[in-house]
């Protein structure tokens, strides 16, 4: 997979972070900037993600860089392979707008792993025992956590921190050999067990886990804790930037004291902090996330209603908008809730300028033009983007019987209702000037049909083209139409902020997706996975994975990406 692109890159945000890396450019501090993004496969990426991923591949890329993606895979009970072919494919597809030259290795060779370096690292442990700076614990764990203190009262130290430097070197040694059951021993570094930070009280480097792991197998049943591996995962690779969120402050001088007790000969990487994105009327929690999954709360992981990475490109949201978002959304200290409008206007500016034309009717009832020849067919000219010339027209068939929105018509209208009434008027998109004569209905006094004439000059580019009515509305001819599955995903939560308390499932919008059989212009036969589509008057839409394009039996799946407007704005204003 490629990742080059001949398209200009867009004006490079500013924020604390990008000053800080100007600065150490100008002093020449480093030979090359060097980030990562290192996310555990626990779990697919999110929209969270986004962010990072865009702020680390980012400054590589602007900078002249280098970015490594990174699986921090040091815990093996969690972890999986769906996890990293997923995060993969997620990282490729969102930053397949930037150059080669700031990724880490080719697309080909993604991504690193710290299990790469477990034997490294199992050599660092050992030198901090010979050091005298790390020891093996036989606290259970239950035990570790009273010893352990509390933030406003120190802790006490292990019954076995003074432990000669031989006897847990024999210890550590026979923990990877397997000799002991899990949870037995710990091997813990040798701080200060009334530090003010709770981090730096002996903490824990590594821990025994009887478990196959997804890359190294059953070579290891002894595994690094993630912030001994981290910091020195991001020695062994080079990195000079080491850019986390917030939660990640309070480790870093356990990061800073790992690599300074070392004899590490080149300079160490320096870890930086900003606030993680947080959007609302979602969730980002991978737990909370999971648990909407297993509890078939959702479809999956790509289910298009949630933030997952996955999920918002099978819903039709393009890397572009969603790097132009993540890309610009603000590197702060600050933790806050982002409005969930402003991705959602990022989406639109993106399909507006993309998306390809076309009729549809989600809710259709019939409209008979009764002074249209039966048997005739007219080609209209539609075009397929007005914002861009270079997309051409298509040829759109017209004729007498066609369908249009229910919602287009009402017999007894509101105020300034200026769609399709009795005895109005209304101009067909791209067609005639229509007038409703008649109204049919059923048995049961329901609507089922509309009987109109047109005026036959009055077709677009016409006679009486220039003759003015208050409302267009599209249609769909009966004889052409091809019948569409259509998704209309909504938001998956009716409040912003769906954890705040209580049990955010309490809290899924029982309207997030309808279904519906939709009645759609013949062009549409020849969609394809990678376009992007404005339903006029209705939404952007894309084709499910689920669609089936065979031509012998096709079963074309739309899913609703946006709407054309935002209609939540007028729910929380009531």
């Amino acid at each position: 997979m490629s990742l080059e692109t001949n398209a200009p890159p867009a004006p490079a945000p500013s924020d604390f972070i990008r000053e800080l890396v100007t600065q150490h450019v100008a002093e020449k501090r480093y030979p090359k900037i060097h980030t990562r993004f290192p996310p555990e496969p626990n779990g697919y990426l999110h929209i969270g993600h986004a962010k990072s991923i865009c702020l680390n591949f980012g400054i590589a890329h602007e900078f002249g860089g280098v970015c490594n993606l990174r699986m921090d895979d040091t815990n093996p009970t969690k972890e999986d392979i769906e996890y990293v072919e997923s995060i993969t494919t997620d990282v490729n597809w969102l930053i397949a707008g930037w150059a080669d030259r700031c990724l880490g290795l080719t697309a080909a060779q993604l991504p690193f792993y710290a299990s790469d370096y477990f034997d490294q690292l199992y050599d660092y442990a050992v030198a901090l025992i010979r050091q005298g700076k790390a020891f093996v614990c036989d606290l259970s764990p239950a035990d570790m956590e009273t010893y352990r203190g509390a933030p406003d009262r120190p802790g006490k130290d292990s019954p076995f921190r003074n432990r000669t430097v031989e006897e847990s070197l024999d210890l550590f040694t026979r923990m990877k050999n397997g000799e002991f059951p899990d949870g037995t021993r710990t091997l813990r570094a040798k701080i200060d067990m009334s530090s003010s930070n709770i981090w730096l009280r002996d903490p824990i480097l590594y821990r025994i886990r009887h478990a196959e792991h997804h890359q190294t197998g059953a070579k290891w049943c002894l595994y690094p804790m993630y912030d001994f591996a981290h910091c020195l995962s991001d020695y062994i690779e080079g990195i000079t930037h080491s850019i986390c969120t917030l939660e990640f402050e309070v480790h870093r001088p356990l990061y800073d004291w790992i690599l300074q007790n070392l004899a590490l000969p080149r300079p160490l990487p320096h870890q930086y902090e900003f606030a993680r994105l947080s959007l609302g009327y979602t969730v980002m929690s991978k737990r909370k996330l999971m648990q909407l999954v297993e509890e078939k709360l959702v479809t999956g992981w790509d289910d298009p209603r949630l933030p997952t990475i996955s999920g918002l490109r099978r819903r039709g949201v393009t890397a572009e908008a969603l790097r132009n978002f993540a890309y610009h959304i603000g590197i702060t200290k600050y933790n806050g809730i982002t409005d969930v409008a402003v991705l959602e206007h990022a989406v639109r500016e993106d399909l507006n300028k993309r998306a390809l034309r076309r009729l549809a009717v989600l809710k259709p009832i019939k409209l008979v033009i009764t002074n249209f020849p039966e048997d005739q067919t007219e080609e209209l000219d539609a075009v397929n983007n007005p914002e861009d010339e270079q997309a051409g027209k298509r040829k759109l068939p017209f004729s007498r019987e066609l369908y249009i929105e229910r919602d287009d018509f009402q017999e007894v209208p509101p105020p300034k209702f200026f769609r399709l009434k009795p005895g109005g008027e209304v101009r067909l998109k791209y067609a005639y000037i229509i007038k409703c004569d008649e109204v049919v209905k059923d048995a049961n006094g329901h609507v089922i049909e509309l009987r109109c004439t047109a005026d036959l000059d009055s077709k677009t580019g016409g006679a009486t083209a220039g003759r003015k009515v208050k409302g267009t509305i599209h249609w769909v001819s009966v004889a052409h139409a091809v019948d569409v599955e259509v998704r209309l995903y909504d938001r998956l939560f009716t409040v912003a902020e769906p954890d705040a308390e209580g049990d955010f499932k309490a809290h899924l919008n029982p309207h997030s997706l309808e279904i519906v059989t939709a009645k759609c212009e013949p062009s549409l036969n020849d969609a394809k996975p990678e376009a992007r589509y404005q339903f006029e008057r209705i939404g952007y839409f894309t084709l499910d994975k689920d669609a089936r394009l065979s031509t012998n039996n096709p079963q074309l799946i739309f899913n609703r990406t946006i709407t054309l407007k935002d209609t939540w704005a007028k729910v929380v204003q009531k």
